[in-house]
């Protein structure tokens, strides 16, 4: 027991973390001397590779000087933040990986804030020390300051401080001191982070903190063992959330040496494993040995606040690339997800073919489609719309955010206007020599977009992060979108002298020589109205020769969007089409006659 370790790592995107990770892994011996090591071992999926943010969290575990130091990576984005509130559950330390020269950015405050909450032992580790504009102790100093804010205990700001650069791997106590591996940071996690804090029960408890599947084994719970032990073979008891108890037989269990899953036979209080058995097991539930237990206590996460649907393909195209493309396929692979990620809900909808999906943010249901396209899933995805609530009077409720965004100073006019645009308040600005940290509160509707915006504003320069706050009373229509677009009138193929007529009227979404069909969404009006525009028009030849033949049509690049960029985008009337090669925009009803019918209805 004494000789374990479990600890969570947190940082911003680039500020090192998986880095460090690969270099805790190397100098553990964990890694054979000749083994090939891809760079960043922990963002496993591609998606986080791209993106460089870290998605699901993972484990790793390694051993140094008799000690078992288990190490659980956290995602840093808020729309994941159900995996970050249930992984601080699992650990007695965190290690807060800040650059020596940006110091803490937003997101860090994010599940820093989680870690303080949970009484977890931090370590703040100074990362890139190597840099030239290097500025560890003003960092120091930073980091000082965000604790205080962030209502850190005595103990909690007794921090232990660690200089390194993972990328060359070495790591320091005081910046005077020279070293050549990482000994100084094992030592400190060793010292300072406690051992897991069990029961003194006899029995076996674990909580149920995260889940896996696996076709041959079925569902996995992990979590950390709290008091007893277990193995293979054993009868125990699931206590369901709704208090029911259900008995089965332990089938498998795993812990971990390095990244890789090890079977083991049995496990004692404090190891973080993986254990299988149960066909029905959610996360939040207790495994214990008799059914007359007390479940153990689980911290509710934070509400769902946006809702979305997910829906069969049925576009003209539906079918031609994806080989998922019917309602079993979609209700299949949604439900696969709910098992694994709490903080969604799927639940089906009134209409054929279409599921209503609530999430923390639009972020995270972009994260999940763009997997599915990836898996070979054709779906349409509506605009985000917010989950509303009512309280005892009837009166209108709507969530709110707790919203963080740092900017160059140059930008912070725009930026303020357009929080103010979104019915956000300003709560603090915090002028730095050449940023400015910005606090507000603004509505969840509000965020749908900002991130786009704040890039846009600050040519890629502007962080941010926001936290659930709470319901409050309505805050009055935002302005949407504020230009129509044009859509399509003719199926076929787009022509450049067709495109080259249409982008006088606007910005473009196609090039030439891309299949269209009628009703799908080609470009952006320069005006607020949509305007129907055939796309596939080609020139008439005549027999006599005109001025300007010969002359090249330049067309502008089209615009192409991402797919969070194109769900922010999308307004009530419309759908993004996403399959395995293709993002479409397009509107809900094709065809234009029976969508002016159904615009005057509405009207």
């Amino acid at each position: 027991m004494d000789k374990i370790r479990n600890i969570a790592i947190i940082a911003h995107v680039d500020h090192g973390k998986t880095t460090l990770v690969d270099q805790l892994l190397r100098q553990s011996g964990t890694f054979r001397a000749n083994q090939k090591v891809e760079e960043r071992v922990m963002d496993s999926m591609d998606l986080e590779r791209e993106k460089g943010i870290t998605i699901r969290a993972k484990n790793a575990a390694f051993q140094w000087n008799g000690y078992r130091i288990n190490i659980v990576d956290t995602p840093g984005h808020a729309d994941f933040g159900g995996e970050v509130e249930r992984i601080m559950k699992m650990v007695d330390g965190v290690l807060l990986v800040v650059d020596a020269h940006d110091g803490p950015q937003a997101q860090t405050r994010f599940v820093l804030r989680k870690a303080l909450e949970n009484k977890v032992k931090p370590i703040v580790v100074i990362n890139k020390i190597d840099r030239e504009n290097a500025r560890p102790h003003k960092v120091v100093d930073m980091v000082f300051d965000l604790f205080v804010e962030l209502k850190a205990s005595d103990e909690q700001l007794d921090f232990p401080i660690i200089y390194a650069s993972a990328k060359d791997g070495f790591a320091l106590r005081e910046l005077h001191e020279n070293s050549e591996d990482m000994t100084p940071l094992f030592r400190a996690i060793v010292q300072h982070v406690p051992p897991p804090k069990t029961s003194p029960d006899p029995f076996f408890q674990m909580l149920v903190s995260n889940l896996d599947y696996s076709d041959y084994l079925g569902r996995i719970a992990l979590g950390r063992i709290v008091s007893g032990r277990v193995s293979v073979g054993d009868s125990i008891v699931c206590i369901h959330r709704d208090q029911r108890r259900e008995r089965a037989t332990v089938t498998a269990l795993f812990t971990y040496a390095g990244l890789e899953q090890v079977e083991v036979n049995h496990a004692s209080a404090g190891e973080i494993i993986r254990l299988a058995g149960f066909e029905e097991i959610y996360i939040g539930e207790t495994l214990t040995d008799r059914e007359e237990r007390a479940p153990l206590q689980f911290v509710d996460i934070d509400p769902p606040t946006i809702r979305m649907r997910i829906l069969v393909n049925d576009s003209p195209f539906a079918g031609r690339e994806g080989k998922f493309v019917t309602a079993r396929h979609l209700r299949e692979r949604l439900i696969r997800e709910t098992r694994g990620n709490v903080s969604l809900q799927v639940a089906d909808t009134e209409t054929a073919g279409a599921f209503k999906i609530d999430a923390r943010g639009e972020m995270q249901i972009a994260i999940l489609v763009e997997q599915m396209r990836r898996e070979g899933y054709e779906v349409m995805v509506s605009r985000p719309e917010v989950i509303f609530q009512r309280d005892e009077n009837g009166n209108l409720l709507e969530p709110l955010e707790n919203l963080y965004v740092d900017v160059p100073k140059e930008n912070l006019g725009d930026v303020l206007q357009s929080i103010a645009n979104r019915k956000g308040d300003i709560v603090s600005l915090d002028h730095h020599p050449k940023r400015v940290s910005i606090e507000a509160i603004i509505p969840t509707r509000g965020l749908i977009g900002f991130e786009t915006d704040l890039v846009n504003l600050t040519r890629g320069e502007g962080l941010m992060s926001h936290l659930f706050r709470e319901y409050a009373p309505f805050k009055g229509e935002i302005e949407g979108r504020n230009r129509g677009v044009m859509v399509s009138m003719e199926a076929g193929l787009s022509t450049a002298y067709a495109l080259n007529n249409i982008q006088e009227r606007g910005r473009l979404f196609i090039g030439p020589q891309e299949d269209v069909y009628a009703g799908m969404i080609v470009g952006e009006n320069a005006r607020p109205e949509d305007m129907p525009v055939n796309p596939c028009k080609a020139k008439h030849l005549t027999n006599i020769r005109s001025q300007g033949e010969g002359k090249g049509i330049q067309l502008e690049a089209p615009l192409r969007m991402s797919l969070e960029r194109a769900i922010e985008y999308v307004d009530i009337d419309e759908y993004v089409e996403a399959t395995p090669k293709s993002l479409r925009l397009r509107k809900r009803i094709l065809d234009a006659t029976t969508r002016k019918r159904a615009a005057m209805s509405a009207a």
